[in-house]
């Protein structure tokens, strides 16, 4: 009995009450550890709980914000759009104006080239570089210049409806991103803690090289706002430039047409006038002609009248040279009749003012020549001027395009 209670396996009854205590110490220690772990873990749970709303909500602030900032944008890119659309429309209809207008200026240019060919005609002294030709070579330099420039002017047109579109190309290319950017920031400003279907998204925190910052961001929607700007401020300054250069090119065709036209009117009235005066010489020339006809008329009835008296005193002389020996006297009657048939002879002799008419008919007959040749040629004149060129040039219609 005495070897069992000395068994040294068996604990010792304080040992049972120190391990009691150190038991109710160790759980009592755990259970205050365990409390202060509960109490700081809420505390820790409310403290991130305040910091996600806060900082939650301060992602939906800088959300709303940067949609304001996409919208604010998107109008202006909106704007801009519609001014150089705007612009661009007008520009067309400026460049349709310019086209007419080149048209236009052909008919001009052709009539033009039409009178210098016809007049080319022209013969004997009227054809001379006269006003007329000055002028109408003066009106084919002025249209041909001025085809040249509505050319320059509508390539011009061209290249700037081209860089028109690009910004408007451009634009609508921001425009489109920004559209994107705003539905997706929309999305993203609907979500709440509750949203259904929202997930995990592993890569969500990876930035890919093709991330740009804020400032980026505005300095490209900058260039396409400013590029817009300065296209459609050269739009407005074309428009305008070529509201000049019609009005200007219609009032110079006018003028050189009208200087034309007077030019004309001026030498048809000129070759009227010397075809008039032509006319009235060649009637006093046709009245010369009549009266020297007359005049060679009598000379030769006066030469004929002569015959007679010619013919009686040849005859009586033959006669009395047949009279007989000594009968063949040269008496007063022999005499007499020599004096006579010599005066007769002698003033039939002197009959030149004959030739000389016969001259004077010649040289009327060719002044009558040269001065029908004369009127042909001023009548060819004014049929190619006042038929053929003042005509065809009525049909020349000068528009404001």
């Amino acid at each position: 009995m005495a070897r069992l209670l000395q068994d040294l396996s068996k604990h010792h009854p304080s040992e049972w009450y120190t391990a009691n205590r150190m038991q109710r110490a160790t759980t009592e220690s755990q259970k205050s550890r365990s409390e202060c772990n509960i109490a700081e873990s809420w505390r820790l749970v409310d403290e991130i709980e305040k910091t996600t709303q806060k900082t939650q909500s301060d992602v939906n602030k800088k959300l709303e914000q940067r949609r304001e900032e996409i919208k604010f944008w998107k109008q202006e890119l909106d704007n801009k759009l519609e001014q150089i659309v705007h612009e661009t429309e007008i520009l067309l209809t400026f460049k349709k104006r310019l086209e007419r207008a080149l048209e236009g200026c052909k008919e001009p240019l052709v009539v033009a080239q039409k009178c210098l060919l016809y007049r080319q005609r022209r013969v004997g002294i009227d054809l001379i570089h006269d006003e007329v030709e000055q002028e109408l070579v003066k009106e084919a330099e002025v249209l041909q210049g001025i085809i040249a420039l509505l050319g320059r002017t509508l390539e011009q047109t061209n290249e700037q409806i081209r860089q028109n579109r690009s910004a408007k190309y451009n634009l609508e290319m921001d425009l489109k991103d920004k559209f994107t950017a705003l539905t997706i920031d929309d999305y993203c400003a609907s979500l709440t803690n509750d949203t259904p279907h929202i997930i995990y998204a592993d890569n969500a925190m990876k930035l890919e090289g093709n991330f740009v910052s804020p400032e980026d961001w505005i300095d490209f929607t900058n260039i396409n706002v400013e590029k817009a700007d300065k296209q459609r401020n050269n739009s407005l300054a074309l428009k305008a430039l070529i509201d000049g250069i019609l009005s200007q090119t219609a009032n110079d065709m006018r003028k050189q047409c009208e200087m034309v036209n007077t030019a004309f009117r001026n030498r048809v009235r000129e070759v009227k006038d010397a075809k008039h005066k032509l006319e009235t010489l060649l009637a006093m020339v046709m009245d010369e002609i009549a009266s020297q006809e007359k005049n060679i008329a009598a000379l030769k009835k006066a030469i004929a009248d002569k015959e007679g008296p010619v013919k009686v005193a040849q005859t009586r002389l033959e006669a009395r040279n047949h009279r007989p020996n000594v009968e063949l006297c040269y008496d007063t009657v022999h005499n007499s009749l020599m004096s006579e048939l010599q005066e007769i002879t002698k003033n039939i002799q002197r009959q030149d003012a004959l030739a000389q008419a016969q001259t004077e008919l010649k040289g009327l007959s060719r002044r009558q020549l040269s001065l029908e040749e004369e009127i042909k040629v001023k009548e060819n004149t004014l049929y190619i001027d006042e038929v053929l060129c003042m005509q065809m040039r009525e049909s020349v219609c000068i528009n404001n395009y």
